[in-house]
């Protein structure tokens, strides 16, 4: 049991006395034989294969990208083929690279008309000639565009008498002609028609309502011409022309027949004049 053996070749001794020993250092975790590499290999940094952000997809596919040569295609559907992953997922974890700087696409127009894409891969952004963002910044929202003001109310008529449309709108058409400025649109024009009808209606003639429509217009740029002629309609509306009753003519005795009728001037009644005299009739 004690006896030695000596035609066995000793162990080489450890150059620490065994304490680097990966199982006697660590209880746990990943154990690293490292051999040194001489061809075919790629230097990634662990602030890539590491990152905190990206996902395990986008790591594989930058590690990948980053291994091709120059000129080799990075399309969607092409690192999708390769990676075995859908072409949804490849896109989602390309955009993932693009907002933390380690890739870049653009559009180029070829000199024979052909749309290309450009795509630049940075093994270490923020230190390459175009420094990227490590975060793609929000895209402002849109501005919503400005509703429309609604015209100012115009007056509305007693009773829109069809002659009186058909007028006014004339009279808005005819407009344009004393100014260019005054050019309106046909939604603009229908509700425009009700306060020049009004205006009619009130005994106003056409060349009345033309004049208050387009004298004194400002001279700057009228950028809502029909909002001010709705003004205007509203705020220079004449006053109803004053009641004037009938008129009646007097009361005449016919020459004939002696009956009484209403007439400008002594003669025959009406009945008289059609049946010639002596001929019994009702009184008018």
């Amino acid at each position: 049991m004690g006896t030695q053996n000596t035609s066995v070749r000793p162990y080489a001794p450890s150059r620490n006395g065994g304490k680097n020993h990966p199982h006697r250092r660590t209880r746990g975790g990943v154990i690293h034989e490292h051999t040194r590499h001489t061809e075919r290999f790629t230097v990634i940094g662990n602030h890539l294969v590491q990152h905190p952000e990206l996902s395990g997809l986008a790591i594989g596919i930058g590690a990948h990208i980053q291994s091709l040569p120059t000129g080799s295609p990075v399309d969607i559907k092409t690192i999708a083929a390769k990676m075995r992953e859908g072409t949804t997922r490849t896109a989602a974890a390309m955009r993932e690279l693009e907002k933390h700087g380690y890739l870049r696409r653009t559009r180029e127009r070829l000199p024979n008309g052909r749309i290309v894409t450009r795509t630049v891969f940075c093994n270490q952004p923020g230190r390459s000639g175009a420094e990227p963002p490590t975060a793609q910044p929000k895209p402002k929202p849109a501005r919503p565009e400005p509703r429309r003001r609604a015209l100012p109310a115009v007056p509305q008529p007693a009773w829109p008498a069809p002659d009186l449309v058909e007028t006014a709108h004339a009279v808005l058409a005819c407009l344009r002609l004393e100014d260019r400025r005054l050019l309106l649109s046909a939604a603009e024009t229908e509700h425009l028609v009700p306060g020049v009808v009004a205006w009619l209606e009130r005994d106003v003639s056409s060349e009345a309502v033309h004049h208050a429509l387009t004298s004194d217009l400002p001279r700057e740029p009228l950028y809502r011409p029909a909002a001010l002629l709705a003004h205007r309609l509203a705020d220079r509306l004449p006053a109803p022309p004053p009641f004037r009753a009938p008129r009646q003519h007097p009361l005449q005795n016919c020459d004939a027949c002696d009956h009484a009728f209403r007439g400008p001037a002594p003669g025959r009644c009406g009945a008289c004049r059609r049946t010639g005299p002596g001929t019994d009739h009702p009184p008018e």
